[in-house]
């Protein structure tokens, strides 16, 4: 009779699982990637800018390597300075009069666990990410679902 009891909650979980409009289960995120890739090689030829591309799909540009020999894993804490903005310009978000801000990299979208290690303490890049790597379908404040993301980001430091 235990096991039943045990069971019984379980088998309703899965149940509701398979439901249609089940709030604990994630809407399924809608493939953009190459219309982003379209978007962002675009805003670069537009701007005449050159990126690298990392294989995730990340574009970027590393205005300054910074200094020493160590590079930021994407489990470190980043003191960084940033501007972060939509293709068409709109700023959603930055540092305000130069402070720099402390984050946990690894509580952070995935366009930047990819960027910031590319640079070093001191160091200044430049990340176009696709929305998969950023918001996806989740909308955030200034920010529209499906937007690919521009930040501008300097690394002051790192542990």
């Amino acid at each position: 009779m235990r096991k039943l009891i045990t069971l019984l909650p379980l088998l309703g979980l899965l149940y509701m699982s398979c439901e249609t409009n089940n709030p604990f289960v994630p809407e399924p995120v809608e493939d953009r990637f190459e219309e982003d890739e379209a978007a962002i090689l675009a805003y670069l030829e537009e701007n005449n800018l050159t990126a690298e591309r990392h294989e995730s799909g990340v574009h970027y540009i590393i205005e300054e390597e910074g200094e020493g020999s160590e590079f930021p894993t994407a489990f470190s804490t980043v003191l960084v300075r940033y501007k972060g903005y939509l293709l068409d310009g709109t700023v959603f978000d930055e540092t305000e009069d130069g402070d720099a801000v402390q984050f946990n990299l690894a509580n952070l979208i995935n366009g930047w666990r990819i960027g910031i290690p590319l640079i070093k303490k001191g160091g200044k890049i430049q990340l176009f990410i696709p929305s998969n790597l950023g918001y996806a379908n989740r909308e955030q404040p200034q920010i529209p679902a499906y937007s690919p993301l521009i930040f501008e980001i300097e690394l002051v430091n790192f542990n």
